[in-house]
């Protein structure tokens, strides 16, 4: 189940959770974060292709290349026996912005996405289903677990890909990870 989690900052103890996905949008678009759930034109198999599962989405993702200017798009997944895993996830759980939108759709699996607004942390467990986009320029970070699993769909509009901005905040330590 989807769930929004919000922090004080200064306060990793204490939250407030949400887990209605119309609460959760609401709360999110605040701030200009995207916040959707989409389904699957078609049945696809566990080891659907990148062009099946595009092709699976594909009305979703023109709409969205159309609104915000994407100009590329694919399909990364992640799974517990990932030689790499460990190195993929120190590497995005660092808070970090981006010049541009990063925009996840979790085809399967699931993801926590801890956005740092202002005084606040609110952190975004996506799950089989759910868009989120982070607008361009705010403070994030992202976890897949020590035991990944997730396939999930990509917008670009930078043709680099995923390029990141860290702060050199620790803040992203102090915050509980997830466990998968």
């Amino acid at each position: 189940m989807s769930e929004l989690k919000i922090y004080a900052d200064n306060n990793p103890q204490q939250a407030e959770s949400y887990t209605d996905y119309s609460a959760i949008s609401e709360l999110l678009q605040t701030f200009g974060v995207r916040f959707e759930r989409w389904e699957a034109n078609a049945p696809l198999a566990d080891n659907a292709s990148q062009e099946e599962v595009i092709a699976a989405y594909r009305a979703d993702i023109e709409r969205l290349m159309e609104e915000n200017g994407f100009q590329s798009v694919d399909v990364v997944s992640l799974t517990p026996d990932h030689p790499d895993k460990d190195m993929f996830r120190n590497k995005f759980l660092a808070e970090h912005t981006h010049s541009e939108y990063e925009v996840r759709f979790f085809v399967d699996g699931q993801g926590l996405f801890y956005l740092h607004l202002g005084d606040k942390v609110y952190t975004v467990l996506c799950e089989k289903g759910d868009l989120i986009s982070v607008p361009a320029g705010a403070t994030h970070w992202f976890d897949m677990g020590p035991n990944p699993r997730f396939k999930a769909i990509r917008l670009f509009t930078n043709p680099e890909g995923w390029v990141a901005n860290f702060t050199g905040s620790d803040i992203a330590k102090r915050f509980p990870l997830l466990e998968n």
